[in-house]
């Protein structure tokens, strides 16, 4: 549904809506009650048909879909979850994503190219017997940024040989956690996928090894999302009876190491299903925090697709399409968690928000369903989502029919309409912030447009 402001009004008149409570106070809102409020952001158009924007803000075009990189590829399409970093010598960088499948040569970083470039040390490490040319096309790019983030002074490919890089998240010591979502765990080639790899931020051009961090699962991963504090990984698979998953690794800053994986239950709850679909036997309640548990997982390696299936069995939670993740502070609440979008959860499967608090007291970490749509013209279908570090807002993706918006939540608890996608029907992803929070990143997935956002965000 266009988010027209004559529509909205319309919306804020009537109260025909069921709308969530953004803040910790709120809870669902019955229909005919007083709705939540819902900010009337009038976008301006942008006269390149590209971006709409808020009054005061502006952006700026990185890189996009072909464009020659510093390495002689080019850039891959389909740009998806991503990351901004500070190096040591102050510069920023950024790691994307690539969700590019086997069959997608069309999308990947080789196309129209006879030999591989120079400065990409192809090995057997990334490719298989065939030759160069059919190594799965999925991976990482990464660019670093020139000083006024109005482009990129470098752009390189950073990971090759995965498939269907999807989601990820950063990790506290400066490096990206890249997740595959493959179609099949088992490509063509018998090659095996849906593993995290982990990618380094780096300031040169390196293609870095492809090394599977096997103890965090193979299944159809999306995002990760890392508590500091407990250096605990958390996980979102992309399924519509999936879980949500927690590594606990041997070594905080050496995932490679090893570690136990875990899925998410609810305490004298098993089985809950949390997606809230017509039908459904069981119902997750918006705004109550219930106490969880962690049911230990063993054949996390299962190259049938049943992980997930193994640990319902035990009792843990089903989530519906678990998508993005971050670990912040947001708003007025002074406690850290864990968000997580369900992007089709909800009766109208329009798609839902949960958050984890880990463990601050005797009673053990809490899940809460924070958001859960029930009017489109609030948000719908969410899909990555981030936390400006200064600010502390909530800034959430769509991954729905056009036109696609990118939503905010303030300090208080408001809905905003930050963005539009004017340029064409394709999903916003990879939504993060620089370490100041003075610039937003994102993504057009398709054809692959990376944009930096200039504005009065603190």
């Amino acid at each position: 549904m266009h988010d027209s402001p004559h529509s909205r009004r319309k919306f804020l008149k009537d109260g025909s809506a069921i709308v969530a409570g953004f803040t910790s106070l709120r809870t669902l809102i019955a229909e005919n009650d007083h709705p939540l409020p819902v900010a009337k952001d009038d976008l301006i158009a942008d006269p390149r048909g590209i971006l709409d924007l808020p009054r005061g803000y502006s952006y700026s075009i990185l890189d996009r879909f072909g464009d020659p990189m510093s390495d002689g590829c080019l850039t891959p399409g389909r740009a998806d979850g991503m990351a901004c970093f500070q190096l040591p010598s102050g510069e920023l960088t950024l790691i994307r994503n690539h969700e590019i499948g086997p069959d997608d040569s069309d999308q990947g970083p080789f196309r129209n190219l006879n030999t591989p470039p120079r400065a990409l040390p192809i090995s057997a490490a990334w490719q298989s017997e065939r030759g160069w040319r059919d190594i799965c096309y999925g991976g990482t790019s990464s660019l670093v940024l020139s000083k006024d983030r109005q482009s990129s002074a470098l752009s390189y490919m950073s990971l090759l040989g995965t498939n269907r890089n999807c989601a990820g998240g950063p990790t506290p010591w400066n490096s990206w956690i890249t997740c595959e979502e493959p179609s099949d765990l088992t490509s063509k080639d018998g090659l095996p996928h849906g593993y995290c790899f982990e990618v380094k931020a780096a300031g040169n051009p390196a293609l870095q090894q492809a090394v599977a961090l096997k103890a965090m699962g193979r299944f159809r991963h999306e995002a990760i999302a890392i508590d500091p504090n407990s250096g605990y990984v958390y996980l979102t698979e992309d399924r519509n009876d999936g879980c949500l998953y927690r590594f606990r690794p041997q070594s905080t800053e050496r995932l490679s190491k090893g570690g136990k994986l875990d899925a998410l239950a609810v305490v004298d709850q098993p089985h809950l299903v949390t997606r809230n679909w017509r039908g459904d036997k069981t119902e997750m309640p918006i705004g109550h925090q219930l106490r969880i548990e962690w049911i230990p997982l063993e054949d996390v390696e299962s190259p049938n697709d049943d992980l997930r299936k193994q640990a319902q069995a035990k009792g843990a939670a089903l989530f519906s399409r678990g998508e993005g993740m971050w670990f912040g502070t947001h708003g007025n609440d002074q406690r850290s968690a864990v968000y997580f979008a369900c992007t089709d959860g909800g009766p109208k499967q329009n798609g839902q928000i949960f958050r984890i608090f880990p463990a601050a007291g005797p009673q053990g970490d809490t899940l809460e369903l924070y958001l859960q749509p029930e009017n489109s013209e609030l948000l719908q279908n969410a899909d990555n989502l981030c936390i400006n570090p200064s600010s502390r807002e909530l800034f959430i993706c769509e991954d729905t029919k056009s036109p696609c918006y990118i939503r905010r939540v303030d300090e208080s608890g408001r809905l905003h309409t930050f963005a539009r996608n004017a340029f064409n029907s394709s999903e916003f992803a990879g939504s993060c912030f620089s370490p100041d929070g003075k610039t937003l990143f994102v993504n057009i997935q398709v054809p692959g447009i990376t944009f930096a956002i200039h504005g009065p965000f603190a």
